[in-house]
């Protein structure tokens, strides 16, 4: 019976405290070991059960396992039934904010990466590319319209790109060094906003543009999901959203030199995510680039 083998899975308190914090978070073995206070051997063990019952599930990506609660079939609805009762208890809370608190620090590591690798990025980007434009495949792409956001607009780039199909444009980034880089190549255009923030809490309004666009920059989050749903929340009914991003792969050197947390994503993950947030899917399109690597473009519509 499905219920005492979940029962049995969480019969141990370092079990339901996993569960407690992978509800909420996706996290790889060293991050879990950081926020249980725990051996790896011990925390490998505890997730093995939890992942041969069904309660979690496993990402695998080149030498990295990623973690987290199972979010479909009978573990996530027996999950869904009990995920109250984790709610009211100090010990598991204090968990909890442990996992925040090493979010945070992932977070912060990863912008001051990004401050650091400022200056070079351009070079970078053409190692990757090659002889793809970019610009021009998305550019083609574009609508013309009032106003156009690009999520993750590093130097500013494709900034100069939208700014040829619409009246506003606004760069969001999380990184100060790419938005003083940005702010350099624009600082003259009033019809130029540069806005400091994440792609999982854009600093814009409900509804306020007709195009969004994230380049290359889903395979650092998480949860690529969150700044997708984002935004679909700022763009306008009707409004076109355009992402490029790498098809998944098995490149380590993406992680250990250019600071990717994903290698790639599937098309069929990509998809999902998008039709969960509410974007009717148009053409999807592949571009095989150095190292190995495919760029996807995906164009989408928000209904």
């Amino acid at each position: 019976m499905e219920i005492i083998k979940y029962c049995k899975s969480l019969a141990d308190e370092t079990r339901a405290r996993l569960v407690n914090v992978l509800l909420e978070y996706e996290l790889n073995v060293g991050e879990i070991v950081q926020v249980m206070k725990m051996g790896q051997s011990r925390i490998s063990r505890h997730l093995k059960i939890l992942s041969d019952s069904g309660l979690v599930a496993v990402r695998r990506e080149g030498l990295w396992a990623f973690y987290r609660a199972s979010d479909e079939g009978p573990g996530r609805a027996f999950l869904d039934g009990i995920s109250s009762l984790f709610e009211g208890e100090s010990d598991l809370k204090r968990d909890r904010n442990r996992a925040e608190k090493v979010i945070r620090e992932r977070t912060a590591a990863t912008r001051q990466f990004f401050d650091e690798i400022a200056p070079d990025w351009d070079r970078m980007a053409a190692e990757v590319l090659g002889d793809l434009d970019l610009g021009r495949e998305i550019q083609a792409r574009l609508p013309e319209c009032d106003c156009a956001v690009d999520i993750g607009c590093g130097p500013g780039d494709m900034l100069a790109v939208l700014a040829r199909t619409s009246q506003q444009v606004i760069g969001v980034d999380n990184s100060p060094k790419m938005l003083e880089l940005a702010e350099e190549r624009f600082s003259d255009d009033a019809n130029m906003s540069l806005r400091i923030g994440e792609m999982t809490h854009l600093p814009l309004r409900d509804w306020e543009a007709d195009c969004t666009v994230i380049s290359l920059v889903l395979h650092h989050l998480a949860r690529p999901i969150d700044a997708i749903r984002e935004a679909g929340r700022v763009l306008k009914i009707g409004g076109r959203l355009i992402i490029a991003e790498f098809d998944q792969h098995e490149n380590e050197l993406l992680r250990s030199e250019y600071g990717d947390r994903r290698l790639g994503i599937p098309r069929d993950n990509m998809v999902e995510w998008m039709e969960q947030a509410r974007f009717e899917i148009g053409t999807i399109q592949e571009f095989p680039v150095n190292m190995g690597l495919v760029v996807v473009l995906y164009e989408a519509e928000k209904k």
